[in-house]
Parts: structure tokens; sequence; C-alpha cells
């Protein structure tokens, strides 16, 4: 059934599913108290809520409960992570290993440190995305305190080789963070089989509300430390102070327990919903996918139209169709994506390309018409 508009920017956030919606109404009027209040039933029914989530949140990543720190998403957990390393390992190094194509909170955070005597390496990556390992491994030095690389592209969708990165890691004694955000959910992530010690995600991207992330930080086998970044309270083991949002960490629980009994017919679905647009739109005389065709995420293509604008045909489908660009805007100057021109692209190519990441309520319709739309497109 077609329902307008269509929805295909789940990459950038999902909807909030009903089921999830529903286990967060009573914790806005019923049970609203403080879980930081240890006087009162109100208080002890909200830290309970918490700690239900937390467990939630743990078991969909194999982790511990108390290894999981509540944050306002991953933007914040992953500065926390970067920060916290680096102020907490600065008696051992300054050094950071980064990749060209990670998030820009990442990418900004390291700048920011770099401000502050931190030297961040920057990982080139091959045309289909991924880094290469002996370009990582040729990168450590003995300052190095941290290896961060994402484990999915939000825009692209490849995945890295994580296991062979948290190994390099691991033989090194560095600890290894990943922005697992666009992962999570979608994939199987495992913080111990992956080998992972810090790792960010965020609820609004597994149809759980925006505004509540968390940042996964191991214990033992090595234990993790970072230095808080928000001080005022000692919350989350002290390493981020705040009254905690009670009704989104109760959402996020829930979405987490969904992905977890749903991922694997979530991927299924998308996928075969995914590799029928590409078909469909493969056969437009110029288009070409950007990124690794069998690394990556099962919901996520990246496609450039030769001879066309990506903001031109967001234009017009805009009424009907809701996508984005491969390109960032900034006021009235328009930039290639910085992932795509690191993958090789042109700047037109990059400039043409649109990003297209379908969700658990996309409909084949839905799909079918956007092929149509698309095909019939005139610049």
């Amino acid at each position: 059934m077609l329902h307008f508009p269509i929805y295909l920017d789940n990459n950038a956030t999902t909807p909030v599913d009903p089921r999830v919606l529903e286990n967060m109404i009573p914790f806005f009027t019923k049970y609203f108290g403080n879980a930081a209040s240890h006087s009162h039933s109100f208080g002890w029914e909200a830290e309970e809520a918490v700690e239900i989530a937390r467990e939630q949140l743990a078991h969909l990543i194999n982790a511990e409960p108390n290894e999981i720190i509540f944050t306002s998403g991953a933007t914040e957990s992953d500065n926390l992570a970067l920060k916290g390393v680096f102020e907490m390992y600065s008696t051992k190094g300054n050094h950071i290993i980064t990749a060209k194509t990670e998030h820009k909170a990442v990418l900004d955070s390291c700048k920011h440190l770099e401000k502050f005597g931190a030297e961040a390496t920057y990982l080139n990556v091959d045309a289909e995305g991924l880094i290469d390992i002996n370009e990582l491994k040729n990168s450590i030095k003995p300052a190095t305190i941290l290896i961060c690389i994402m484990y999915a592209n939000n825009e692209i969708g490849v995945i890295q080789p994580i296991k062979e990165i948290s190994e390099i890691a691991k033989e090194k004694g560095i600890p290894f963070f990943s922005d697992a955000t666009q992962a999570v959910g979608k994939v199987p992530v495992d913080v111990i089989k992956d080998g992972i010690d810090l790792m960010a995600f965020s609820a609004h991207k597994i149809y759980g509300p925006k505004g509540v992330g968390a940042l996964y930080v191991r214990r033992k086998n090595p234990r993790v430390k970072i230095s808080a970044q928000m001080d005022g309270g000692g919350h989350e083991k002290g390493m981020r102070s705040g009254t905690l949002n009670v009704p989104s960490i109760v959402g996020f629980g829930k979405a987490c327990e969904l992905c977890e009994k749903e991922m694997y017919k979530d991927a299924e679905t998308t996928e075969r919903l995914r590799n029928k647009l590409e078909s469909g739109l493969l056969n437009i005389k110029g288009t070409q996918i950007n990124g690794s065709r069998t690394k990556r995420l099962p919901n996520t293509t990246n496609i450039s139209f030769k001879d066309f604008d990506s903001t031109d045909i967001m234009m017009k489908l805009s009424k009907n169709i809701a996508l984005s660009s491969g390109s960032a805007c900034t006021s009235a100057t328009q930039s290639p994506s910085f992932v795509l021109k690191a993958l090789g692209l042109s700047d037109k190519m990059a400039l043409a390309s649109l990003r297209f990441g379908l969700g658990r309520f996309t409909t084949e319709e839905e799909i079918d018409y956007t092929i149509l739309q698309l095909a019939n497109l005139k610049m």
C-alpha cells in the first residue's frame, strides 16, 4: 500500500515504533520520578525502569549492564569516548588513529583535540570505502592511545573489517572505539566477538526516540577508563552527570528488545527491497552504486546519477518521496560529500548522488513507485 510522502531516509532517523511509544507513555505521567531520587517510590520506579533498559541494551550487543552509559545521543557518546580517552591516557600518549570517512562527530572531535596537543592520523579508504589494514598497522606509534573506526558508514553503508581492526588494537594494547550507530539493530553487533572496547549507538536509528544514546565502556579484559566530560552529580558511574531522560531510556530499551527479536526479518526484507530498488535504478543511463556492494548494511544504497544534480532531484520528488543527498550544504554553497570524495568520486558525481535508507516500515509498493518516478524524471 502507498502512503505519501514515502520515507526513504531511515539512516537519518527512523519513526518511533508504536510498541516503543506505548512503553514510554506511562513514564511521562504516571512513573515520572527522577531515577536519582532514592528516598521514595517514584524514584525507585524510575530507577528500576532505567536498569531494565540498561539490561536490554546490553543484551542486544552482548555487554554487561554496568558497561552501558546513557547519553543524549551518539554525537555525545563520540565526544565522550574520544575526549574522555584523550584526557585519561594523556600520560601514555596523544596519538589517535581514525578514518577520513568517519561521522563528523568523530572528525570534529579529533580536530578539537588537535588544538590541545593531540595528533590524529586519518586513514584513507579504497573505492569501496574500506580502510587498508596495512595502513592501519603502519600508522601505529608508541604514542597511539586510541584506534577509532566506525562500524558501518552512514552515507554508503559499508561495514569495516571490525574483527581484524580489533585484533590489531588488542595485540598492541590500544583501546578500540567504534561508532556503531548505523550498525546496531540492523546487523549483529557483539562487543565480545568483535573485540570492541568503546562503542557509540543511538535510539533514533532503531525506531526509538530522539535525544537518547549510549556509550559502551568495557570493564574487563581490558578495563577501559575515560574522563567525564560533564560534571555535576556523578550520575552514570561518574562518567556522565545529569538527570536521566527516563521515558526515552525506556523507549531505547524497548527498541533494542524489538531489534533483537526482529533484526534478521527486518534485514531480509530491507535487503530484498534495496536490491530491487538498485536493479530498477541501474537501468537508468549513467547510474552507479557507490561503495562496497557486498560488505554493507542490508538497508542502504548510495547511487550517483550522471548528468543529474541530487539537489534538483530531491526538490522535484520532495512532495512524495523523502530522500537525502550524499552532499552536504552549508549556507548557499553546495559541497560534495567528503565520504564520496574519499572513495575517489569526482565533485560532479559526488554532487549527483542520493542515499536511500530503507526501514522496517518500507513497502514494496513504495519501492516500485520510487523506481518509476526516478526513471521518468526529466531534468
